[in-house]
């Protein structure tokens, strides 16, 4: 399972959802300009979500999906991973089929003070970021107060200018395009000067298609058009810097 002011204004969010710049919110333009724009993916990219978070979010999804449609554990689980496959994301076939509300399914399944002590996260990135040239935005298939609690619990909230999450999108998540055309009206950015850095190489596709450079983090020897470096970890993005110059 793989935010400084210009451009336009922003399109209307989703109801409770904050506009870009709005007070309190983690979201503002970051618009034109020369400088880089770095668009991080969360999970798995900026921290290690394989050895507690995502196995919680999978059995939290599990147990509400045996609360609300009354199912047993097997048939809740296989419908979990089910949609999960067909559609990206469970919450999608959930809203498709059930007509689940979004926000009563991710604050039901992120419950960020369970999730904080299994956050896996090396501190070396906080440097990483700090020295980094340009704006950088966390794009996340995840709900708001997820990211910005990963966020704030690994130090990186004062270095990230921006959080794009799953509400913002609609809720159509990555790799999808209408979570990247999002992305790009909300914060005024231009793709020439968007770097992806994610994990997910599928995502990567839709960012090279949009005009977007791309850093795919991963140990895989594939080998995949759309991806102009690969990096076994993001604290090897230095090694990125002549994208900057693209």
């Amino acid at each position: 399972m793989t935010s400084p002011w210009a451009g336009r204004r922003p399109a209307r969010p989703p109801a409770g959802v904050e506009r870009p710049g709005a007070a309190g919110s983690s979201r503002a333009y970051i618009g034109g300009g020369r400088q880089p724009v770095w668009i991080f993916d969360l999970d798995n990219t900026l921290h290690d979500a394989n050895p507690h978070v995502f196995p919680h979010l999978n059995r939290a999804m599990t147990a509400w999906l045996m609360s609300e449609l009354g199912l047993d554990h097997a048939a809740a689980d296989h419908l979990r991973a089910h949609y999960w496959h067909r559609y990206g994301a469970t919450l999608l076939g959930l809203m498709r089929h059930h007509g689940t509300r979004p926000a009563h399914f991710l604050h039901g399944t992120h419950d960020v003070e369970a999730l904080r002590p299994g956050i896996v996260f090396d501190r070396a990135v906080r440097h990483l970021l700090r020295r980094l040239p340009g704006r950088k935005i966390v794009f996340t298939n995840g709900p708001l107060h997820y990211a910005e609690a990963v966020l704030q619990a690994t130090g990186l909230d004062t270095l990230i200018d921006g959080v794009h999450a799953i509400e913002h999108s609609r809720y159509t998540p990555k790799p999808r395009r209408t979570g990247f055309l999002h992305l790009l009206r909300d914060f005024g950015l231009r793709p020439s000067r968007c770097i992806m850095v994610e994990d997910t190489a599928e995502n990567l596709r839709t960012a090279r298609r949009l005009g977007m450079r791309t850093v795919w983090i991963s140990r895989s020897p594939a080998h995949h058009p759309y991806v102009d470096l690969r990096l076994p970890s993001v604290l090897q993005l230095p090694r990125a810097r002549a994208l900057t110059r693209a």
